[in-house]
């Protein structure tokens, strides 16, 4: 008998939901796919009813909990895992399901075929995971790519700019639980976030309001995003201070704009380097 992968307290009652999953780890540069749920969770007072069996899916000797220790006293243990939500943005329209979790270690297939056995149960329509990576781009830019289940679904990603992806190589979870989400008949798109190199460190708000307005128009619902507009305001003003002032990262800039306006973006990469090494303007902005 095998053991449940996905530990349900109470199943809630939704009305043609989408599932929107957000994991951490390797395709959560700059943090935009986790903070991207984080904030749908909270902005729509999301209520946990289910989490991932964590001896299943992680090794905690690659994935560590974290552990609280006060003078002698063990206060805290954080295993790693995941949690699913469940909300309603509004009266009418569609209800959410919601998944924020560490990306699995372990038993990717397995973990797959839990979630949709979940997503059947619950009748979700359709799903959706977000992914961000560190790319060869500006912070002003907003540049999202994906794939779908569909040709239907690859004309609604184009009509919105999302750049269609080729790609042959390692692959991240998302790519597994499309997969399985095909072998059963579920409609399925990923969004992929372009991040720059030189915010390594930082969270990119202004990545997340875009593709919070992204999920709204796919999943048909209102989601406000001037929260994450008026930080991404606050942190772009720090990172131009450091641009005009610091000259190893104007000159990484000023060299990645160049090859924008050329369209050589092989060779961006090596602009956003200076000897070898990424510049992280994460070492020059103000501490929180």
């Amino acid at each position: 008998m095998k053991e449940e992968g996905i530990l349900i307290e109470t199943l809630p009652e939704l009305q043609k939901p989408i599932l929107i999953v957000g994991f951490g780890g390797w395709g959560n540069a700059l943090n935009v796919a986790t903070e991207t749920v984080a904030y749908l969770i909270r902005k729509f007072k999301a209520g946990s009813f289910a989490r991932l069996n964590p001896d299943l899916f992680y090794r905690y000797d690659q994935t560590r909990p974290i552990v609280n220790i006060e003078k002698g006293t063990l206060k805290d243990l954080s295993i790693p895992g995941g949690f699913f939500y469940a909300a309603k943005p509004g009266s009418e329209g569609r209800d959410l399901l919601i998944l924020k979790a560490e990306e699995p270690n372990l038993k990717w297939q397995y973990f797959a075929e839990e979630v949709f056995s979940l997503c059947e149960r619950l009748g979700v329509e359709y799903v959706i995971t977000l992914g961000s990576m560190i790319d060869n781009v500006l912070h002003s830019d907003r540049i999202v790519s994906g794939f779908g289940s569909s040709e239907a679904l690859l004309e609604k990603l184009r009509q919105k700019n999302v750049s269609p992806i080729s790609y042959h190589g390692p692959s991240a979870i998302h790519s597994t639980l499309h997969s399985e989400g095909k072998k059963r008949g579920f409609p399925c798109i990923s969004l992929w976030c372009h991040c720059p190199y030189y915010l390594q460190g930082t969270t990119h708000f202004g990545m997340m309001s875009h593709l919070g307005s992204l999920l709204s128009y796919f999943g048909e619902f209102e989601l406000e995003t001037e929260e994450l507009e008026e930080k991404w305001k606050e942190l772009e003003e720090e990172i131009q201070k450091v641009i005009e002032t610091n000259p190893q990262a104007q000159a990484l800039v000023k060299e990645l704009r160049k090859a924008k306006v050329r369209g050589s973006w092989e060779r961006m990469k090596d602009s956003a380097k200076q000897d070898g090494k990424v510049i992280n303007l994460q070492d020059f902005l103000e501490p929180k």
